[in-house]
């Protein structure tokens, strides 16, 4: 049984197609998505379109919630220190513009994607089980990881968010972080995806034309477009 999770999309096509391409190639049974769809990136409306063409069964991410529900990014940016305000602002003004673009509808099927997902020995959720915008990074420590991830009950948990991939072993719990299709924060400007082989998880790295989805990008008239592009271009995150 081989599953796939590609998690993290961000609107960005053209990684998107080179992951697709790249799982016909791998040739999973199922495939799921992590959340975090639309937001951030020049095609959010293409993306949810196909991965509603694909049923892809998945959860809903931090961004997916707070597009429908405007009111959860203002209550995480509530809880954060003063210096992040401009950042907040700037996710804010970019949302209007994705909501705009998504319509009614679009919003409406985010609305109703659940936080978790279970399939076999796999738990999945987009951040944590009980917050879609908090999780542990990779530097966690073993107590932290199954304290978040125990408690789902299977012995692969499976989330994305973060944008930077790892698989960590622990007592009769493995933890793998999906990693980014686009705007990674690990270094490396390939896309990632997690492959399941029997429920032992790999990570998966795919080529994609930057240049090309840069200037898809630049093109788009989104609010901060140079702010992604950057990150986009490193393949780190980059301050606004």
């Amino acid at each position: 049984m081989r599953v796939a999770v590609v998690s993290d999309i961000h609107g960005n096509l053209t990684a998107f197609e080179a992951v697709l391409a790249d799982l016909r190639e791998a040739s999973p049974d199922l495939i799921f998505h992590g959340g975090d769809l639309a937001h951030g990136g020049a095609s959010p409306a293409e993306i949810v379109d196909r991965i509603r063409d694909l049923g892809w069964p998945g959860v809903m991410g931090n961004t997916d919630e707070m597009l429908p529900f405007p009111e959860t990014l203002k209550e995480f940016a509530s809880h954060a220190p003063p210096a992040l305000e401009p950042l907040f602002a700037a996710i804010e003004e970019m949302a209007v513009a994705t909501r705009e673009v998504l319509g009614k509808e679009r919003l409406e099927w985010l609305a109703k994607l659940p936080r978790l997902r279970v399939y076999g020995s796999m738990a999945l959720v987009h951040a944590s089980s009980d917050s879609t915008w908090r999780s542990p990074m990779p530097e966690a420590s073993d107590a932290e990881l199954e304290s978040v991830y125990s408690p789902l009950g299977r012995s692969v948990a499976v989330y994305g968010h973060i944008h930077r991939p790892f698989i960590r072993s622990l007592s009769g719990l493995t933890v793998a972080n999906s990693g980014s299709v686009s705007l990674s924060y690990d270094g490396d400007r390939r896309a990632a995806y997690l492959l399941l082989d029997d429920w032992e998880p790999s990570i998966r790295r795919v080529e994609y034309d930057v240049d090309r989805e840069l200037k898809t990008l630049r093109g788009s008239g989104s609010p901060h477009a140079d702010w992604i592009a950057r990150t986009l271009e490193s393949g780190c995150y980059q301050p606004l």
